[in-house]
């Protein structure tokens, strides 16, 4: 049966056609993250879509440089491709980064075309936005790779997804629904939330399949590496095709350690910042990995106390990890190894890239000379300190010296683990399976504890 992929970012979409302060909409992201399925699916609520294309359709980017008034671009482009477009039409431009002028017309749209619905995407347009845009003159929507719920619901298992969403108190989740989605999570950290591996599972059921088709999106993001690199650079800052690839092949060592702080000579002996920062920042602005700085203390506001010096960098994708580590899909035979291995990486870079998406910025960490606390984040007024266990044990000396040290700003501690639901204390187990749910979790929990 063929099943339909559902994306949640649909909603937010859907948010932005009906608000009333709408501006031409970037999509931000990874390639193959699915932003092109999620413009076209979208197109579905309109009663018209003109789709452009400038990488398939370099002809266009003509009307462009020649005019900045918008309507008369619209009308040439109507005009050439024979698509109607009016103020009931989605504009949709695909690999905008492809196109400059169409880039910066985004604000004349927002200027002087408030009801047309524009939209756009392109591969590795967050390089190009790094460069400067206008601030004011369009909206953004972050899409990443597809979250567990999403992974769930393609799979067919709605029944578990509506389980999870329908859970309103903090209590033990019975074996019959435990156990089946730890099994699920498994599969999860197989294929990694990219949608073409995790379309093949549903529809072939064949891991084979699912690893060739994550090698061909590292392949394809390793061309990237060489084609696009010097589109990016400038006299200031200059970027190394072979350090960029050095930087993401030393990806898994990094993970690997105890402690995931990152460094440089784990990239190449002898290797210092200054010959390589550049190159990490071209892999952070292509959306490819997450960088993750350390604090000097839990306080408000985080990025306040951000040492720049101090950083874990964790990968896009929990799959693509897993498929560049080289760690053989026969781990999900074996009990809880797959989310054991190298030192919980995988258990961690999932919860990263959760993290990022639930609470819309990157978390921080907590460390000194001994100790180790894996994530901090914000929500409200409160810091909130987050364990990453990959199994059922969950003692952890790094909380225990936290909790010594800030225990009276503390309210509510964060551990992902194996265990159960359960809020001990004021310590919240998460299971892993549940993260799409830490928020509401978190509410929970709080009142509890009043």
């Amino acid at each position: 049966m063929c099943r339909i992929l559902k994306r949640f970012i649909l909603d937010e979409l859907n948010k932005w056609k009906e608000s009333k302060y709408r501006k031409p909409l970037i999509l931000r992201g990874a390639r193959q993250v699915g932003k092109t399925w999620a413009m076209k699916e979208f197109g579905k609520c309109f009663d018209f879509v003109a789709y452009f294309n400038f990488d398939e359709n370099e002809e266009y980017k003509q009307f462009f440089k020649t005019t900045k008034d918008v309507f008369r671009i619209m009308q040439n482009l109507s005009l050439a491709s024979g698509q109607k477009i009016n103020k009931g039409t989605l504009i949709i431009f695909d690999e905008i980064q492809e196109c400059n002028d169409a880039l910066n017309s985004l604000k004349y749209f927002c200027e002087n075309a408030r009801d047309y619905y524009v939209i756009c995407a392109g591969s590795l347009l967050g390089l190009t936005l790094s460069k400067g845009f206008p601030v004011g003159k369009v909206d953004f929507i972050d899409m990443g790779p597809m979250t567990f719920s999403e992974f769930l619901i393609a799979n067919g298992d709605e029944n578990l997804y509506d389980y999870i969403h329908s859970i309103n108190n903090i209590e033990n989740i019975p074996d019959a629904f435990y156990n089946p989605l730890c099994e699920k999570l498994k599969m999860y950290f197989i294929t990694g939330g990219m949608p073409e591996p995790v379309y093949l599972w549903t529809q072939e059921r064949d891991i084979e399949l699912v690893d060739k088709a994550l090698n061909g999106i590292i392949g394809s993001y390793e061309k990237d590496f060489g084609k696009h690199h010097n589109d990016y650079s400038d006299d200031e800052k200059k970027y190394d095709v072979g350090k960029i690839i050095s930087i993401w092949n030393s990806l898994p060592a990094q993970l690997s350690k105890e402690k995931k702080k990152f460094t440089y000579s784990n990239v190449k002996q002898g290797a210092r910042a200054r010959e390589y920062e550049n190159n990490l920042q071209w892999l952070i602005n292509a959306d490819l990995v997450k960088r993750i700085f350390r604090v000097s203390k839990p306080a408000l506001p985080l990025s306040a106390y951000e040492e720049e010096s101090f950083f874990k960098v964790y990968h896009i994708d929990v799959g693509l990890l897993r498929s560049q580590s080289k760690l053989s899909y026969r781990a999900f035979t074996e009990g809880d190894r797959l989310f054991k291995e190298f030192k919980g990486a995988l258990s961690e870079n999932f919860v990263v890239q959760s993290l990022v998406r639930i609470f819309a910025i990157n978390p921080h960490y907590w460390a000194n000379e001994k100790y180790e606390v894996d994530f901090l984040v914000q929500l409200d007024n409160d810091i909130i300190p987050i364990e990453v266990k990959s199994g059922k044990s969950v003692s952890s000396p790094s909380i225990i010296e936290y909790k010594k040290m800030y225990g009276g700003e503390t309210p509510l501690i964060i551990r992902y683990s194996l265990k159960n639901l359960v809020l001990d204390g004021n310590v919240l187990n998460i299971p892993l399976f549940m993260i799409d749910e830490t928020k509401k979790l978190i509410a929970l929990a709080k009142q509890h504890l009043e």
